[in-house]
Parts: structure tokens; sequence; C-alpha cells
């Protein structure tokens, strides 16, 4: 059997069972490109193995990424009799320190939202008031910067405040409540959308550029980094300097900091928390929440009360 077969195989009796399995896909067929277009299943050496895995320079998260996706390729293999044993190491290498999102303090999120419209050295066709709405949906909603760009005018509910979330991450549609404050920021943008004459069709996008184009991930992304150093908001613990995404693990660690300090049953809201993000399950979302001074300081004063008041919470 080719490798290039088998791995097409593979990949779609994945996305039959409900996963996208994008990046897995593209980290294959990566695979069958080092190989080579003649090589079989069977005939792969665990020296190409190596190779694959090894890449350039030190051990990162993707080294891991690589051998999950091999690993689950070569069982299916295994299992139609493609292949009779796992070409991959027995001994793994360590695996580098996990990656901690950066949870942005309210005064960095003031300073990044007053730097919008002064950052740019150049006009773009990415708007200043677009992306300061577009910031503010991803903090105050914890969207995902895809689920954001993906918006059409028919998902946003401006009227009672709703958003139609479709096609996500886990392939499912939810709907997100907005805040009062969030609700008039988004129709305040829609409002000069529509003063601008960028088109009114239900399918068009809800955050277009100045030319009525969608806005592409990587243009707020380039964007987001650009307004990261012009407002001096950056990181000095070796790890990824802070992104988009983090504002959506902001969103959630600031909302539980909030309910300790309002009395709430964390535990008892966390659910409910997880549902609004979409993630499939709470311990999803509890990955989500960085143990920051913060929250740290609010769970122990918690903790304290509880045991000091022999049990009471």
């Amino acid at each position: 059997m080719k490798l290039g077969d088998a791995v097409a195989q593979y990949v779609v009796y994945k996305r039959c069972l409900g996963m996208r399995f994008t990046s897995e896909a593209d980290r294959l067929q990566a695979f069958c490109r080092r190989a080579g277009e003649d090589a079989t299943v069977a005939g792969v050496s665990a020296d190409q193995v190596a190779e694959f895995l090894a890449g350039k320079g030190p051990v990162t998260r993707t080294w891991f990424h690589k051998y999950s996706a091999l690993r689950g390729f070569y069982r299916f293999a295994i299992s139609r009799g493609y292949a009779h044993a796992l070409p991959l190491p027995r001994l793994l290498p360590r695996p580098p320190q996990p990656f901690l999102p950066y949870i942005f303090t309210r005064e960095e999120l003031r300073r990044l939202l007053d730097s919008v419209d002064f950052y740019q050295q150049r006009k773009s066709p990415f708007q200043p008031h677009t992306f300061q709405a577009l910031l503010l949906l991803l903090y105050g909603a914890g969207l995902r910067i895809s689920e954001a760009l993906s918006l059409r005018l028919q998902d946003v509910n401006l009227p009672i405040g709703l958003l139609t979330i479709r096609d996500t991450k886990f392939y499912k549609t939810r709907i997100v409540a907005l805040g009062p404050q969030l609700q008039e920021v988004l129709v305040q943008y829609a409002r000069r959308r529509e003063q601008e004459g960028h088109s009114t069709d239900p399918e068009s996008p809800f955050f277009v550029t100045c030319h009525g184009k969608p806005v592409a991930r990587r243009v707020a992304e380039r964007a987001f980094a650009c307004l990261r150093r012009h407002a001096r908001v950056c990181r000095t613990d070796g790890f990824q300097q802070p992104r988009l995404h983090d504002l959506r693990h902001a969103f959630a660690t600031h909302r539980v900091v909030a309910w300790y300090r309002e009395g709430a049953d964390v535990q008892a809201w966390l659910p409910k928390l997880a549902t609004y993000l979409g993630h499939l399950d709470i311990g999803s979302t509890q990955r989500y929440l960085s143990m920051t001074p913060e929250l740290l300081g609010e769970a122990s004063q918690r903790f304290a009360r509880y045991a000091f008041a022999g049990g009471d919470s």
C-alpha cells in the first residue's frame, strides 16, 4: 500500500468520526512528501521517521504533535495489514515546558484599546474602528478569532444582543449572549459599517475592511502584533508574545475572578462557562484558567474563609 493512499484513507476515516483533523492531516501529508511519492507504508524506515520528527533545532511541542499524528496513523495502518510494526522511537525526549497563555491585566487592555487609533505606521484597509470592535468582542465574549471573523450579518442579532456562532472547532453551533456594553459597541460599529456603504446582504461578513472585504486572520494577527508593541504589552518569560487568542484566556480568567469576588459558587458556574465558550467539557475550560496572582489570591481568600468558618462557604 502506497503511503499517500493509506494516509488519505486515514484522514477520511477520522473525519467520518466527526473530527476536523486539519492540522493532523497537514502533518501526515508533510510526512508523505518527506518519504517520497513512491514510498510504501511498510517500506518507511525508523530512521526516516526519526528524521521527520527531529526537524531543525531543539525539541518543541511540534515534535510531540508529529509523533501523535504518526502514532495514530500507524495504528490504523497495522489494524488493516498495511504495516506490521510501529517505526516510531520507543524513548521519547523530555517535553518542553507547557505553554502558558498570557493573561492581560485590565490596565494592559486599556492601553491596547487606547492605542488602536495611533499604532499604524501607514494607512491600512483594516480600519481602527473595526479593529477596536473586534478586540472588544474577543475579550468581552471570549470568542475564538476564527469565530469572530466568520460572523455574517445574519449571525449578529443586535436588537436582542445574541450572536450565532456556526460550525465551530467541534462542528457545533452555539448562541452567545452579549452584555449591554458590548452590545452597544457592536451597534455603533454596525451603524458605521452601514454608513460607509458596505453590503447589507445577510451573507456578508460582519467585520470588513474599508473595501468591504472580509478581514483575513493573518491581517488581524499582524495588526495585533504591531498594536501590542506600540502599547508596550509584552512578556519576558521566554514564551511566545501575547496573541489575539490570549484575549479569550483573559476573558475566562477575569470572569472566574469576578465570580470569586461576588461570592458565587464557582464550581457550579464553570460548566456554564464551558458551554458559553463552546468547549466540549469542563476540563477544556479549566485549562484556559491560568493561576494569575489575582485569581490565586481570590481562591486563597475563599479557602481561608471556608476553613476558618468551620466549613461554611
